[in-house]
């Protein structure tokens, strides 16, 4: 079987705490730290941002994956590559010029991604994903931490997989809401290469 990159997500981590919470990541396995920046407008909560990252990045040299659930990502890449950001994953939901960003992101030297929220098809990307490093489908909408996966979502993993052995594209498929030692096996099985996992993982539910 081809290797998960497990992605536990800050969100639902002690957030007085989130040196150790990186710590756990370590110990447990994590090969990616999933960051999910909101900012009160493109989901309602609000969650951190730069100052955090920069704070973090001192301890550990796993790569920090930025999940910018925010309006105008475009303004805010600078910044957070600066602060120590390895991928920037934005939403295509809230970019109109998503090709430039990706050059943007590229530019600065970091992997771009793009997601898509449960009610977004795969095929709103299909000028996009030759130039793209990540997607990340999000099987809950975003906002939230503990929401039970949306099963038809899982389809959109399918669909991904095939369009890239079909285009021989590389990007990689990511996933995130609701993964769970119930809900794993599914996202894994449709082809999922990274797992994002918040609530579960912190409270030692997932088993992976």
């Amino acid at each position: 079987m081809k290797d998960i990159m497990l992605a536990p997500s800050l969100l639902s981590a002690d957030l007085a705490d989130l040196k150790t919470a990186v710590k756990t990541i370590e110990d447990k396995n994590g090969k990616v730290v999933h960051i999910d920046v909101m900012d009160g407008r493109f989901v309602p909560q609000i969650s951190y941002g730069q100052p955090v990252v920069q704070s973090l990045r001192a301890y550990t040299d796993l790569p920090f994956d930025v999940h910018l659930m925010i309006e105008h990502p475009e303004e805010h890449v600078e910044s957070f590559a600066s602060a120590g950001a390895d991928w920037i994953t934005f939403h295509q939901e809230a970019c109109v010029h998503s090709h430039r960003l990706i050059q943007r992101i590229h530019d600065l030297g970091k992997k771009a991604g793009i997601s898509i929220v449960p009610s977004t098809p795969v095929f709103m990307l299909d000028e996009i994903l030759e130039y793209v490093d990540l997607v990340l489908v999000m099987t809950v909408n975003p906002g939230f931490g503990g929401q039970k996966l949306i099963p038809s979502c899982v389809e959109k993993i399918r669909e991904l997989v095939k369009i890239r052995e079909q285009r021989k594209w590389n990007f990689m498929i990511s996933v995130d809401g609701g993964v769970n030692s119930e809900t794993i096996g599914s996202v894994i099985e449709a082809g999922a290469d990274v797992v994002v996992s918040g609530s579960a993982f912190f409270s030692g539910k997932l088993k992976f």
